[in-house]
């Protein structure tokens, strides 16, 4: 992949033109998304064969209406029941599966929804992935924050009161590598009391590295567990290698990480699977790693730059509200983030039934937040990764989960 960041038809030389044409139009001409690249650390693990397995043998049509009575009447959701709540045959069940949600929720989180900022520190990907804004062929404008400018972002959230953040970069080891990103993590423990990241999947040494540098927690999104799908949309780059990403959970697990945060972008495949393979990905590293917080996320595909190479699997409010009730009823003691992907009403309705985290005063550009948080114009920022739908600032967010009669939860960690 040619370390040119900012191209587009317009600006590719021929060479690399004919280069990007080639890895659209012949499969041949793409790495093995199943083998490892140099430097990967390979763990032994039988956690992807347990998922896949029964993502494999899930046939959501078989499951009937008595199957979905019998799952809501179970005082533990077997796997087999999780598969018939994700079924259509749930679908006439919304309800009653959002009243046993809402019992599960409020018997492990009381009546808190905890508030979370992003900050995207870098844009820069060396990754073709045909959907992403980000993506290396996308001409867009390209950014990377000094640590000056790193600490003012942070300087600018934290006065608003935030006090949990996620750092996020683009997937380019070559821009933002890992002593980079580690820096960002000392800053950003002088100013929260919980710093997640969002990064490129790393060994197990870099992820002790950034636990040590201030990193409470990492969250990888899988984007699809259907392979044959990931294939086709992961055309170069080290994303493009599914099972090293697959096991990045587990690898900052082994490097000390407090917690890890899942999900896959639901849409890019059959969504029924990919909430399958998420939720029993969390449930069987729950069962290996049980001192460990788990979380689940649940975007939707979003409108992004040049996203007109594939067509989105149609998910309906409807049927992600269906899936995060069934998340709550599987694994009542995780952590749901639902975020600003979502519309504000969406949002306000699901943290009173399933949902226990959102994100406020998003922005997924890089560099400005104090254009967005103190109206201060700035010279240089770089381009969104895709648009969001919920803009509420955090004391707007503040303000509208207390009037829905919830608990607004900042931070609850003690560090002695």
């Amino acid at each position: 992949m040619e370390n040119n960041y900012l191209v587009d038809s317009e600006f590719l030389s021929e060479e690399a033109l004919k280069r990007k044409h080639k890895l659209e139009n012949d499969p041949s001409s793409r790495t093995d998304h199943m083998e490892y690249m140099e430097g990967m650390e390979k763990i032994d693990s039988d956690i992807c064969s347990k998922v896949m397995s029964q993502v494999a043998s899930y046939d959501c049509g078989r499951y009937t209406a008595k199957d979905v009575s019998a799952a809501l009447e179970h005082e533990t959701c077997t796997i087999e029941d999780l598969k018939a709540l994700l079924s259509p045959a749930a679908e006439p069940f919304l309800e009653k599966m959002a009243e046993r949600a809402r019992l599960e929720t409020t018997k492990h989180f009381g009546n808190t929804v905890y508030i979370f900022t992003p900050l995207y520190i870098a844009n820069y990907c060396e990754n073709y992935c045909v959907y992403c804004g980000f993506n290396c062929y996308n001409h867009i404008k390209r950014m990377k924050l000094e640590p000056d400018q790193i600490e003012q972002e942070m300087k600018v959230i934290a006065e608003s009161g935030m006090e949990e953040i996620l750092i996020l970069t683009g997937e380019s080891r070559a821009q933002s590598d890992v002593r980079y990103i580690g820096e960002a993590c000392k800053l950003a423990r002088k100013y929260f009391r919980l710093v997640g990241l969002e990064i490129y999947p790393v060994n197990t040494d870099e992820y002790r590295y950034l636990h040590e540098c201030g990193a409470d927690y990492v969250t990888v999104f899988q984007e699809t567990y259907d392979t044959d799908k990931y294939e086709t949309l992961h055309l170069a780059g080290h994303k493009r290698v599914w099972p090293y990403r697959f096991d990045a959970q587990e690898r900052a697990l082994m490097g000390g990480m407090r917690g890890v945060a899942f999900s896959a972008l639901l849409g890019l495949s059959d969504f029924r699977k990919d909430a399958l393979a998420s939720a029993l990905h969390v449930y069987y590293l729950q069962r290996k790693y049980p001192q460990a917080e788990m979380s689940l996320s649940c975007p939707r595909l979003r409108p992004i730059i040049n996203n007109d190479k594939i067509t989105p699997l149609d998910v309906s409010e409807k049927r992600l509200c269906q899936i995060l009730c069934a998340y709550r009823i599987f694994l009542p003691f995780v952590g749901i983030t639902v975020s600003s992907r979502e519309s504000a009403r969406f949002r306000n309705g699901i943290v009173k039934i399933a949902a226990t985290k959102v994100s406020a005063g998003v922005s997924t550009g890089i560099g400005d937040h104090a254009k967005k948080y103190e109206g201060k114009e700035q010279d240089i920022t770089g381009d969104e990764q895709f648009e969001i739908e919920d803009v509420r600032s955090l004391r707007s967010m503040y303000d509208d989960i207390t009037s829905e009669g919830l608990q607004p939860v900042l931070n609850d960690y003690l560090y002695v």
